[in-house]
């Protein structure tokens, strides 16, 4: 258990699931009945852009300061409140940087969105970053947070007793049989709780996306992905949201931002919106 999101953060693969989260979160808020979000993979909430383990890898500069530093003229509305809300959490910490200095992981995406009455659920195994999110938490009532493995906790929630609900799965993909867990993980908690709406990003980097792409199939999710086009030996360059369940019109959003994010973001890179099927 070695992998620390502040190398990505703000990264292209970020960009992709975090304009999906805001959107999904959206519209599911938009009904006047309460919701349940889990993360059953969390991260530490919060990352310095600036800082040492960003700063290695560089990968938010082909990410997030592209997108932020694109021209606001036809920029689709969903891509535009993902932006909006990356700069919400910047500049609770002052930042004078060009672009983002400071980007908000999923947590703190879902915090900004929750309105009173809905329940957060926030879990992340890794020692040091659970203890960076109980401190990027630490006093708000309307975050519980978890040091403990998602996907446990994940079968014992489900069904939340709001009976609406969102699920973002994201893990690290360290261990070999990940893609299986996750889809285990993926079919019990639909089992259980088959309403719910369910977010599952993974990493495209071999067969092994392709296969897992396939079992999922019974489930008929919306797939998103994103490719940089590079394919440079060992390094990510592309991935999928498999989203079970999306609101309705959430597809419409995705199709039309998904092409325009690919376009800011560099010559080569490409995007797709596949699968999925009607909302109830």
């Amino acid at each position: 258990m070695n992998y620390r999101h502040g190398y990505h953060a703000g990264n292209f693969a970020d960009v992709l699931k975090h304009v999906a989260l805001c959107e999904l979160l959206r519209l599911l808020t938009a009904k006047d009945k309460r919701l349940f979000v889990l993360d059953t993979h969390a991260g530490a909430g919060g990352y310095d852009l600036g800082g040492d383990l960003a700063r290695r890898t560089g990968e938010a500069e082909v990410g997030i300061h592209r997108l932020a530093a694109a021209p606001r003229a036809g920029m689709p509305a969903a891509v535009a409140r993902y932006l909006a809300a990356v700069a919400a959490y910047d500049r609770k910490f002052g930042s004078a940087a060009e672009g983002p200095r400071r980007y908000p992981g999923s947590p703190r995406l879902v915090r900004a969105a929750l309105r009173p009455g809905d329940r957060f659920v926030a879990c992340e195994l890794h020692p040091a970053e659970a203890l960076a999110l109980k401190r990027e938490f630490a006093g708000d009532r309307a975050v519980e947070v978890r040091q403990a493995d998602g996907y446990k906790v994940l079968k014992a929630l489900m069904p939340p007793v709001e009976r609406r609900g969102l699920v973002l799965i994201d893990p690290p993909f360290e261990v070999p049989d990940e893609f299986e867990r996750v889809l285990r993980a993926l079919r019990q908690a639909v089992r259980r709780f088959a309403t719910g709406c369910y977010a599952l990003w993974y990493p495209i980097k071999d067969a092994a996306a392709a296969s897992f792409v396939e079992a999922l199939a019974a489930l008929e999710p919306l797939r998103l992905t994103l490719d940089l086009g590079d394919g440079e030996a060992g390094k990510l360059s592309a991935c999928g949201l498999a989203v079970v369940n999306p609101p309705w019109r959430f597809d419409e959003a995705m199709r039309e931002a998904l092409p325009w994010i690919a376009a800011r973001l560099g010559p080569g890179v490409s995007a797709a919106v596949e699968g999925g099927r009607a909302a109830s």
